[in-house]
């Protein structure tokens, strides 16, 4: 029997999990974060995986991996650097090891480290045997080995005991972080419900890296992470993918209308249309079309008839969408566009994250072309966006983006689900029948006009991408009526300036520079505000959640501060906006590398100006 190992308490610890992309990374990390949110630890992840469905195995482009930041306090990021690197094979600590701290612990499966696999990872030495990697505490086991005897009993060939190593993996680290392992042996029961030596051989995988961990005395200290302090209520760990679809049920819920939503697959949206589509027993029909552009056409033909009308996609998508979505715009039809950013152009870095889609959104379409803009900050945020964006298409007759991206798609965080009776009003209606119907009359307070469902007697109206006449909705060519309605369809999205909550500061009162960000960079601003405030650097902060139109206060604020610095994955779109519309000069800040902002990188920018 092993002896009782001193466990550290610690306030929160940084874990990253890699591997080749079919050593189940993902999955790992998943559990692992499960467990820590069922545990009371506050979450942050980043699930960092290859562009290509299959790389060769054994390569740094194939290589997975997941990072989880779990604290016994409110934290906004997956952290900068992990404490703790678990490294699979060469490739992955090749891909990882420069972002280990220093002093950090790196688990490495030494069985995988064969002269083949050093030379697919483009090592000439080994560099467990080189001095590489002595700066860290480094801890070799034979994980391939011990997997295969510890599954033996179950019979299973070498290439499916190979595939349990990642739960071996898993269970050596619940053990150094006191992670109970009863949630993750019930997932594997389920799971493999159909395949009872899958299961086992999971089951026993997973215990005997536990006891490996517990009775060699590897670890000469191991940790301790207890609750973080948060509000009450019934929690469930949540990825933004998640939230978006939640919430989009939700909103249907809301406004007692059919959902339905028209995607064609493409990374990292996809998810949202597989959620939705578990979710259909809630009134809500999806389409996976055969393109983007059937996609967004069958989505508007969706709202003329009156339903909920979505689609989904990313930054390519949305250039096929472009002209449906200028006919959503001329025809006024409420149409939610979810566009999950990701790096680009072209096909760019598929599974990498970015927000370099802000113009696109703001300007991608031919004509004066005027659309809402919305920008969750957090994976739970994209629940509550999701709803709003359906409030604002129908309340205001107007397609809406919602600027999602891949690092919020697929990160993810504890969310304490909301009362029904928290959740807003979103009241829906359609233009009754009568004598005076005219399809392009407009509410004096919204300028939005009547929904009108086809098939009703008396609100025959025509329908389509020709310029229509004020009122009446014929086809017009009068350049004094286009113009009106041109200045009709701004003036609509505009006035939403004042339906939105208005833009909120954080941070030192007495600051004399404002930071800025939108989007999922909110988290490491957020941070990196906090950090440099209690270290003596007076900075306040503040993150758009609405990008068209702007909070009403938005100029206001900013010209409080002598400083404003505005900081966006991309070479500074929300910059280019900023002072193209309120004349403020500003100092941009713009990292393009297809991961979040660093926290560290941000302070050390900040600091270092005059």
């Amino acid at each position: 029997m092993s002896k009782t190992v001193e466990r550290t308490l610690l306030e929160n610890a940084i874990v990253r999990f890699s591997g080749d992309s079919g050593d189940g990374m993902q999955l790992t990390g998943t559990q692992f974060t499960t467990t820590s949110a069922n545990l009371g630890n506050d979450i942050a992840t980043f699930p960092d995986f290859p562009a290509e469905i299959r790389a060769p195995a054994g390569t740094v482009p194939g290589v997975s991996g997941f990072q989880i930041h779990f604290s016994s306090r409110d934290i906004h990021t997956p952290g900068d650097r992990p404490s703790v690197l678990i490294a699979m094979n060469p490739a992955a600590l090749k891909a990882n090891i420069d972002d280990l701290e220093n002093g950090g612990l790196l688990i490495v499966n030494s069985d995988a480290f064969s002269k083949a696999n050093l030379k697919k990872a483009d090592y000439e030495t080994n560099p467990l045997e080189d001095g590489s990697v002595e700066r860290y505490r480094v801890i070799k086991i034979p994980i391939t080995e011990l997997t295969h005897r510890a599954v033996e009993e179950t019979g299973l060939a070498k290439k499916e005991a190979d595939r349990c190593k990642n739960f071996y993996a898993l269970g050596i680290v619940y053990y150094l972080f006191d992670r109970n392992m009863n949630l993750t042996l019930d997932w594997i029961n389920r799971k493999f419900a159909k395949r009872p030596e899958i299961a086992a051989a999971n089951r026993l995988a997973l215990i005997a890296g536990n006891s490996y961990a517990d009775t060699t005395e590897i670890f000469t200290t191991a940790y301790s992470v207890p609750p973080a302090s948060l509000t009450k209520g019934k929690y469930r760990s949540i990825t933004g993918n998640q939230a978006t679809a939640i919430g989009f049920a939700a909103a249907a819920k809301l406004a007692k209308r059919t959902l339905f939503y028209g995607s064609y697959p493409i990374t990292p949206a996809s998810d949202v249309l597989h959620e939705l589509a578990a979710l259909r027993h809630f009134d809500i029909q999806t389409f996976q079309a055969e393109d983007e552009i059937a996609a967004v056409c069958a989505a508007i033909g969706a709202a003329f008839a009156g339903s909920l009308a979505l689609t989904g996609t990313s930054g390519p998508g949305v250039c096929l969408k472009s002209e449906a979505i200028n006919l959503a715009i001329m025809t006024e039809l409420p149409l939610v566009i979810l566009n999950v950013q990701r790096a680009g152009p072209s096909t760019g870095m598929p599974t990498k994250t970015e927000q370099s889609d802000l113009l696109q959104a703001m300007f991608g379409r031919n004509g004066d072309s005027p659309v809402v803009i919305l920008a969750p900050a957090t994976p739970a945020e994209c629940f509550t966006y999701a709803i709003e964006s359906i409030r604002i298409a129908t309340k205001y007759m107007v397609p809406v983006f919602i600027l999602s991206d891949g690092y919020l798609a697929n990160g993810a965080e504890p969310w304490r689900i909301p009362d029904e009776n928290d959740l807003p009003h979103i009241p829906v209606s359609n233009v009754a029948a009568h004598s005076e119907f005219l399809p392009f009359e407009r509410n004096p307070e919204t300028l939005a006009r009547g929904w009108a469902v086809p098939g009703t007697a008396g609100l025959e109206h025509r329908i389509g991408g020709l310029e229509k006449s004020d009122g009446k909705g014929n086809i017009s060519y009068d350049p004094d009526n286009h113009e009106r309605m041109t200045h009709y369809r701004k003036e609509k999205v505009a006035r939403i300036a004042h339906d939105v909550p208005p833009l909120e500061v954080y941070g030192d009162e007495t600051a004399d520079t404002l930071i800025l960000g939108w989007g999922g960079t909110y988290g490491s601003i957020f941070t990196a505000v906090e950090w440099l405030n209690q270290h003596g650097v007076k900075l306040a902060g503040a993150h758009f959640r609405y990008l068209n139109p702007f909070p009403a206060n938005t100029q206001d604020i900013m010209r409080q501060y002598k400083r404003v610095i505005v900081a966006e994955i991309n070479t500074g779109q929300l910059d280019w906006l900023i002072k193209g519309q309120f004349n403020i000069p500003t100092t941009p800040y713009q990292q393009v590398r297809g991961k979040p902002l660093l926290v560290s990188d941000l302070c050390e920018f900040i600091q270092g100006l005059k």
